[in-house]
């Protein structure tokens, strides 16, 4: 795990908790042991937002919880992890529909779609001016991420073939933002806020399509998964990471500018808050309530299938296991549809 960042999420005090609760009572802290919890993240908004809401709200530490964080360039990098059994959960962007088909996590909870997160940018002067003019060009992103699963259906959806008509360079994002920016290829596809990156060294770039255009028929969803031993043997310290996420996500969804000043203030320094809007206005949350009929309706499940389908025909998985089997509603429904 070298190539990763070590956070120790340490008690911010009482008195912060202690306000949260002056309508509700005592916290439970104070009446059970604390549970650690091994968590990896991206430091991206629509991965990390809730977690470090929580964070600041005390919600974690309410439900007893010890959160260690570690974070991560890459999902893939996560899931690697995971696997590897350093990490007992993660919260990850589209690579959650990838690991779990192949029997590696399960997943028990939704973040948000990733409405317009990945963005497909290229270069006027090469002559691109749309999508079909990316035939024969070079495009630089990180296969397997949310990125790469919304180039296949930008390139597919304009009748390119993703595998003949272009060539698809295989870089972690911020080489391949490098690349696009210095000339090297024709063209990126990316996720915010790598795009400000763009927008700031190379302005005459262009922003050919966004995730947005493909959604709900091809949405993107990110999420919580947990190892599958963890998941297994943990019911109640996963009820309790839900129970700790629900109140710092409906903060965000109903009052997102006071949560977005929260974030970038003590989370998001080296980002401005304007930019941090930006990529709040890319993603689409959903209350805590919201989303009950979303779990109960299969649409969170189709959701994470059209994703599947993606990896499957990508990485080669056999036999993959459907999104009805590898994620759990009844955890979340328990907490929040009681």
């Amino acid at each position: 795990m070298s190539n990763s960042t070590t956070r120790r999420n340490f008690l911010k005090g009482v008195g912060a908790g202690a306000s949260l609760y002056a309508v509700g009572g005592v916290p439970p802290l104070f009446a059970q042991s604390r549970q650690t919890v091994r968590v990896g993240y991206l430091h991206t908004l629509a991965v990390d937002g809730q977690i470090w809401l929580a964070d600041h709200m005390g919600t974690w530490r309410d439900e007893g919880l010890d959160m260690e964080f570690t974070q991560f360039t890459t999902g893939l990098e996560l899931f690697q992890a995971l696997v590897g059994g350093s990490l007992d959960v993660l919260a990850t962007g589209a690579v959650v529909s990838n690991f779990p088909a192949r029997g590696q996590g399960e997943v028990f909870l939704i973040n948000n779609v990733e409405l317009a997160t990945a963005q497909l940018w290229a270069d006027p002067e090469a002559g691109i001016n749309d999508i079909q003019d990316l035939k024969g060009k070079q495009i630089a992103t990180t296969e397997g991420t949310t990125a790469h699963v919304f180039l296949h259906q930008a390139l597919t959806e304009a009748g390119l073939d993703p595998e003949n008509d272009v060539e698809i360079i295989n870089q972690r994002m911020s080489d391949a933002v490098t690349a696009f920016i210095s000339g090297a290829v024709s063209a990126v596809a990316l996720w915010v806020p790598f795009n400000v990156q763009v927008q700031e060294q190379r302005p005459e770039a262009r922003m050919l399509v966004d995730a947005s255009e493909y959604y709900p028929e091809a949405a993107i969803v990110g999420g919580w998964a947990a190892r599958g031993e963890f998941y297994r043997n943990n019911p109640d310290v996963i009820r309790k990471i839900i129970r700790g996420w629900v109140p710092a996500n409906d903060h965000l969804v109903n009052n997102p500018d006071e949560a977005l000043a929260t974030l970038q203030q003590n989370y998001y320094q080296n980002v401005s808050l304007e930019q941090l809007k930006a990529q709040y206005e890319a993603e689409r949350v959903f209350t805590s309530q919201e989303w009950v009929s979303r779990y109960k309706d299969g649409t969170v499940t189709e959701w994470l299938d059209q994703v599947t389908d993606f990896f499957v025909e990508f990485g080669g998985i056999d036999n993959p296991r459907r999104a009805s089997e590898y994620f759990h509603t009844g955890p979340y429904l328990d907490v929040v549809a009681r």
